[in-house]
Order: structure tokens, then C-alpha cells, then sequence
């Protein structure tokens, strides 16, 4: 697999924002969609967000609609997830993963290809 190695991860208060960035170490992974997962102790993986190969689609889940805005630039083997008016709820380690069969967006098994997460911490 294609390492993919995420950052940006930290901690903020409630209100503030965060950039997190996911770069894929081959140019191969401009060809794949690409989505951002994240996962809470004790709950299941969730889909955040998904864009097309080419940026022109994009998918959110309904926490995050309006706050969080998903890009890429596959130029630079880059994927980036902008967080804005962060809360609480949001606190989780965050995923960045390379899509590699069709199927739902938001499911993991989809995905064949994953980072090792960026911590993201929203106090109150």
C-alpha cells in the first residue's frame, strides 16, 4: 500500500480551527477518490468527509456541513481538511484513507489504504 501520513492534529477550544493535511508518498493516488474518517474511544469509525479524484464532488456528514471544508491538491499528493467553529463533539483521532472499491462513501470497507491518524482535542 501507499503510505498516506497525516498532521495538523491538536488541541484547541471550542470555537477555533484546524487545518489537517494528508500526503501520499506516491503519485499514483491522484487517480482515487479520498475521504477523512474519524474515531472517538468507544465508538465505531466515522466518515467526516469524501471528494472525488478531481475535487469536483464533494460529501459531508450532517455534523459537519457548513464547518468543515475538504480540498485536495494532486499536484503536491495532498489532501486537506478545514475545520472551522470546532466543538467538543468533535474531539477524535482523525484519518485520511484512499478509496479502492465502489460503494457507500462513509464506509470504511471501501477504503484500502489508511494513515495512522492525527489527534484532535476541542475543550470547552
Amino acid at each position: 500500500q501507499v503510505p498516506l501520513v497525516e498532521s495538523g492534529g491538536g488541541s484547541v477550544r471550542a470555537g477555533e480551527s484546524l487545518r489537517l493535511s494528508c500526503v501520499a508518498s506516491a503519485n499514483t493516488y491522484s487517480s482515487y477518490c479520498l475521504g477523512w474518517f474519524r474515531q472517538a474511544p468507544g465508538e465505531e469509525r466515522e466518515g467526516v468527509s469524501h471528494i472525488s479524484w478531481n475535487g469536483d464532488a464533494t460529501r459531508y456528514t450532517d455534523s459537519v456541513k457548513g464547518r468543515f471544508a475538504i480540498s485536495r491538491d494532486n499536484a503536491k499528493n495532498t489532501l486537506y481538511l478545514q475545520m472551522n467553529s470546532l466543538k467538543p463533539e468533535d474531539t477524535a483521532m482523525y484519518y485520511c484513507a484512499a478509496q479502492g472499491i465502489g460503494g457507500r462513501w462513509d464506509d470504511p470497507g471501501i477504503y484500502n489504504s489508511w494513515g495512522q491518524g492525527t489527534q484532535v482535542t476541542v475543550s470547552s
